[in-house]
């Protein structure tokens, strides 16, 4: 996954389990089209038979997100919302399908319908997570909508949009002010902890960036972005053997941490 949308889908505690995705149906029987595969036909004979059970869409859809096949589950879920353009629950699985495919553009298109249909904090933090991200200025307007709403209680994301917004368009010391005023808030958001030491990392500031990912590991030690920030930082500070280290370390914690990976090939360590 593309690293900015990483950010999105954990920063905003996007939960995208679609309901009762984890029943197979195994046992049911249906007709079998040789054409595609088994587990696809038996979604589409149900859906045949109860045409208009959103359920059985939403489990044929997290099929083809399960195989990576996000194409045909935006394609599913667009089909979908032909019959029914206006249902809350589909566009928030198409905004979380095109965020996960980090399709910048029409993942706000869809996180706009979504906020829209259902103003509820959980969405808006996704919205002003991508204005951010993309120097929107209206990721500022989303945040000051947060603070307007106490019993969310979601100062502290609202206070994270704002620091994404000013990190995005360079204004880093006004964007750490943010991060560290959502901090005293929330002291265990991992990812105002990492968005402050990029900036710091940004600004030159590598031994503050370390001291505040140390941090971050305080509360808790399996954040693997937070290893990969430090083997950053201390390539910058010329100690190749820590940077290694962590790069290792952020790798143990994510196989398929790429740019951890990259990094070691980078320094000459073939990466596991």
């Amino acid at each position: 996954m593309n690293p900015t949308f990483k950010i999105v889908v954990i920063a905003t505690m996007i939960s995208f389990c679609f309901t009762s995705c984890s029943n197979n149906n195994k046992n049911e029987t249906a007709s079998v089209n040789t054409s595609i595969p088994e587990q696809e036909n038996v979604f589409r004979e149900q859906i045949k038979q109860h045409p208009d059970s959103l359920l059985l869409k939403e489990k044929l859809i997290q099929y083809f997100r399960e195989s990576g096949n996000y194409s045909q589950a935006i394609a599913e879920t667009e089909l979908a919302l032909k019959s029914d353009s206006i249902n809350g629950r589909l566009w928030f699985i198409k905004a979380t399908l095109h965020t996960e495919n980090a399709d910048t553009l029409l993942a706000i298109k869809s996180w706009e319908n979504v906020a829209y249909l259902d103003p509820s904090a959980e969405n808006l933090m996704s919205l002003g997570s991508l204005y951010a991200l993309t120097k929107n200025i209206a990721a500022l307007e989303v945040a000051d909508a947060l603070l307007k709403l106490p019993k969310a209680k979601a100062q502290p994301q609202a206070l994270f949009i704002k620091g994404l917004y000013f990190s995005a368009i360079n204004a880093k010391a006004i964007a750490i002010k943010f991060f560290d005023d959502c901090l005293l808030l929330d002291y265990s958001n991992l990812m105002a902890y990492r968005e402050k030491a990029v900036c710091l990392y940004d600004t030159g500031k590598y031994l503050d960036a370390l001291k505040t990912l140390e941090l971050a590991i305080a509360v808790k030690k399996t954040y693997d972005e937070a290893y990969y920030w430090m083997g950053r930082c201390y390539e910058k500070l010329n100690n190749k053997t820590a940077a290694i280290q962590n790069y290792q370390l952020a790798l143990q914690l994510d196989p398929y941490y790429v740019e951890a990976k990259d990094a070691l090939e980078k320094l000459g360590v073939k990466a596991p």
